[in-house]
């Protein structure tokens, strides 16, 4: 009776030690009903090291058009990231800025808009530039050939508004040819004007080439001699308030980029 009852005091000896040596086991392996899960590793895109993001960026209403395009291209390249524009007049767009937006990224059709947002964007960097040509009807039937017919007064000219980068080229290049044009109406960014002049609202306006290019024979373009001209630098920047500094860093350096340069190029931008 006593080897026996030794045996019993043994074996549940030995089974008191394997569950206190059970219990971390199990707790190493998060076996455990712990509330705190584990941290899951940021994704990434396939391009590389830069983190995969849904991205909002605020560009200048003259990119509506080629942005798609480079949106489209971005996301085939970065797998995981998707590109969200907001295209406004660059004044509107500093305006949302200033407000707090959520936005990653910004591109404005000047750099004086940019330079006036620095405490809130990083660097800056020229992307592209533009210049002003003069929108007319298909086949420009009333027969405009330079700045100085817009000054006729039985011409419906329209403008964007002075404080709209586009308004303020076709103010500077007005003046500096002392011409005086009365618009019939001042628009909030450049593709208004052009809508006007495409619904024929509007006799001629004066946009950018790239918008008579994106209008595909809906208006006629007469082109403005370069000693006459304005030339627009299109500069692009990461917003400070962004959450997702990486991926916004990549796309606003992706857009100097040979493809990126190629595909605005073709839209009838310049170099910068």
């Amino acid at each position: 009776m006593r080897f026996l009852q030794y045996v019993r005091q043994r074996r549940a000896a030995a089974g008191l030690l394997g569950g206190a040596l059970l219990v971390p086991v199990l707790a190493a392996c998060g076996g455990g009903d712990s509330s705190t899960p584990a941290a899951a590793a940021p994704t990434v895109s396939a391009s590389g090291s830069v983190p995969a993001a849904n991205l909002t960026v605020l560009a200048a209403a003259s990119l509506t058009d080629v942005f798609k395009t480079i949106g489209t291209q971005y996301a085939k390249d970065h797998p995981g990231t998707k590109v969200t524009f907001s295209f406004a007049g660059s004044q509107e767009l500093a305006a949302q800025v200033r407000q707090g937006a959520p936005a990653d990224a910004l591109v404005t059709a000047d750099t004086k808009t940019m330079d006036d947002l620095k405490a809130e964007t990083g660097t800056p960097t020229v992307i592209v530039k533009n210049e002003l040509v003069i929108a007319t009807a298909p086949g420009n039937p009333h027969k405009i050939d330079s700045l100085k017919d817009l000054s006729d007064p039985n011409l419906k000219v329209v403008l964007a508004a002075p404080e709209v980068p586009a308004g303020r080229y076709s103010q500077e290049i007005l003046d500096k040819q002392n011409i005086t044009v009365k618009p019939v109406s001042s628009e909030p960014n450049v593709r208004a004007v052009l809508s006007k002049v495409e619904l024929g609202e509007a006799d001629a306006g004066l946009v950018y080439k790239t918008d008579t290019t994106a209008a595909k024979g809906k208006v006629g373009a007469v082109t403005i001699p370069p000693d006459q001209n304005a030339v627009a630098s299109y500069p692009a920047a990461t917003l400070k308030a962004t959450k997702n500094p990486a991926a916004a860093d990549a796309f606003v350096q992706w857009l100097s980029s040979p493809e990126a340069r190629k595909t605005l190029q073709e839209a009838g931008f310049q170099q910068p």
